[in-house]
């Protein structure tokens, strides 16, 4: 793929992720404004949030898998691809906020936040999915940084911007924000890039500089081992040596050979995938090979758990109801569990869900959003009502979190490649939990200043870090699936936050309790990404490894095309 091609890709990412956050912060600062003048309930305003976590929550795995399929929802049709998801996203998203804007009741509005929730869970796994497909692996960290820091700022912004429309022109203003640059960055994802086209269809992106050294390195190893070969006619113990000596070249230059028997293994169970998953075998619900068994529950059990988590939070909300929805989120949870294990094609690709790397980053993710989100939650308490300072005032305290925030995500490729992805992610959850720490003791500017900026910085971090971890590990076939699970665990995390410190709070116990609880979730944090998370030496992981290795292979024994990496193994290597 081209550098022009690649900035397009990374521009539409960044906007897509940024489009969204804004949109969420800036409906939380307009919503009393919306209530008077729609004459709208507390709870009514109250599922304008709930309702498009629900939706964006349930649907973001099911999407990426959509952008993965190799093929069309239908037989002989083309594949969707994860840059015709992202234009179908942002343009229902910009639609949708254009409906908002011009609704006439909270009805409309509670609908089309709904909407905005489908669309959205559409565009936001293909934004990792078009970056896992652009760059190579050992270049992810630079776009996920600025990703990241394009998103502290849109965060930062958004309540100020918010506040300024609702003020100003009214709320409805709030929601036309989005709408130029939603249906903009559409329609450009619609334009046809003859480079992409492959991409999509989940190939792996043009050969970088290292891939093609591996390749180089490859072919010496063979030539190696058969100059090696070669002296096999010669007799005496000067022909066995220098037999051995070319073998053992040719072996040091390419792979061990637990190295290519594993790669084979895999290359073996991606095919066998792959092929199951076009012809739908064992999958009478299926569309061509699209598990839709698999999804519904998997729908059903994370709509069930947000709104669970959501009406804990709620005044009054840990009733009998969320009894019963936690119970059916607990019942779809077990069936999902047992369907993917007997199901011929999972929703959740064998390479994805079975690395310890993955769940780890996905722990460590769902730990420092809970941690955070819970922390801004119990500190705006704190700020106004304990400290009694208006929410300007307690806004200027909290603005280190964003700057700090925009920072560490800038500088964290530079930790990754020094000290890996285990020690800075480590580093960065005990700085998070530390941070809040401090704030649960804090009184004065400067110790609230300074707690403020150890979150920011531990929790950039490790969004920089962990999501790293969770797209460079998947292959690119199964990007949009990685992409979606990453983006799910951004979403229960908040909501897991927010319940465990309103519920410590209405206990009487205050926000000291609460606070110490977030620590410690922080604190498991950092002991998740201790247990599985690569090291320095681990910083371009061994599956990886073989992946790019097989990729390369396969590149240079296809004349420099450009094949999928769930494809077959070369026949030499077999």
């Amino acid at each position: 793929m081209s550098r022009r091609l690649r900035a397009v890709t990374l521009a539409s990412s960044v906007a897509g992720a940024v489009i969204v956050a804004l949109d969420g912060t800036v409906l939380t600062v307009a919503q009393p404004r919306l209530q008077r003048e729609l004459d709208a309930s507390y709870a009514q305003v109250q599922w304008t949030s709930t309702g498009y976590l629900i939706a964006v929550a349930s649907l973001l795995v099911f999407a990426g898998r959509l952008g993965d399929l190799p093929h069309g929802l239908l037989r002989g049709r083309r594949p969707l691809g994860h840059r015709r998801l992202f234009a179908v996203g942002m343009l229902g998203f910009g639609a949708a906020s254009a409906g908002i804007g011009l609704a006439p009741s909270i009805g409309w509005v509670i609908a089309l936040r709904v909407a905005q929730g489908v669309f959205g869970a559409l565009a936001q796994p293909a934004t990792l999915g078009m970056l896992r497909a652009a760059f190579p692996p050992d270049r992810l960290a630079t776009p996920l940084a600025v990703r990241t820091s394009a998103i502290a700022v849109a965060a930062a912004a958004g309540p100020l911007a918010g506040g300024a429309l609702a003020a100003g022109p009214g709320w409805r203003a709030a929601f036309f924000l989005n709408v130029g640059p939603a249906l903009l960055f559409g329609l450009l994802a619609l334009v046809p890039h003859g480079a992409e086209r492959g991409h999509e269809r989940g190939e792996p992106a043009a050969r970088t500089a290292p891939a093609a050294r591996a390749g180089r390195i490859r072919r010496i190893g063979r030539i190696g081992g058969a100059r090696g070969a070669g002296w096999a006619g010669r007799s005496g113990w000067a022909g066995r040596r220098k037999r051995g000596a070319g073998a053992e070249y040719g072996e040091r230059a390419g792979r061990p050979g637990h190295e290519a028997r594993a790669e084979r293994r895999a290359q073996a169970g991606r095919a066998e995938y792959r092929e199951r998953a076009e012809r739908g075998a064992g999958a009478w619900l299926s569309v061509a090979g699209l598990d839709l068994p698999g999804a519904v529950l998997l729908a059903v059990g994370l709509g069930c758990v947000v709104r669970a988590l959501v009406a804990v939070a709620e005044p009054g909300g840990a009733g009998p109801g969320t009894a019963v929805v936690a119970a059916v989120a607990v019942v779809a949870g077990v069936a999902f569990v047992r369907h993917e294990r007997r199901t011929a094609v999972p929703l959740l690709p064998p390479d994805v869900i079975g690395s310890a790397a993955v769940g780890s980053a996905l722990v460590v993710l769902v730990a420092a959003s809970a941690a955070l989100s819970g922390t801004l939650f119990v500190a705006t308490y704190v700020l106004q009502d304990t400290l009694g300072l208006d929410p300007f005032q307690s806004s200027l305290r909290s603005l280190p979190l964003a700057l700090l925030m925009v920072l560490a995500a800038a500088g964290c490729p530079v930790l990754l490649r020094r000290f890996g992805a285990r020690r800075t992610t480590v580093t960065a959850m005990l700085l998070l939990a530390l941070g809040v720490l401090v704030l649960a003791r804090a009184t004065a500017a400067p110790a609230l200043c300074t707690g403020f900026a150890l979150l920011g910085a531990g929790f950039g971090t490790v969004m920089v870090a962990a999501t790293q971890v969770v797209v460079r590990e998947a292959a690119v076939a199964s990007a949009g699936v990685a992409g979606g699970l990453q983006q799910t665990a951004m979403n229960v995390g908040p909501a897991l936050g927010v319940a465990a410190a309103t519920a410590l709070r209405t206990a009487g116990g205050g926000a000291g309790p609460a606070l110490a609880a977030l620590a410690a979730v922080a604190g498991a944090g950092a002991a998740a990404a201790a247990w599985a998370l690569p090291g320095r030496g681990g910083h371009r992981t061994s599956s990886e490894r073989r992946r790019a290795e097989a990729e390369c292979a396969a590149d240079g024994d296809t004349g420099g095309e450009a094949v999928p990496a769930t494809g077959p193994a070369p026949a030499q290597e077999r």
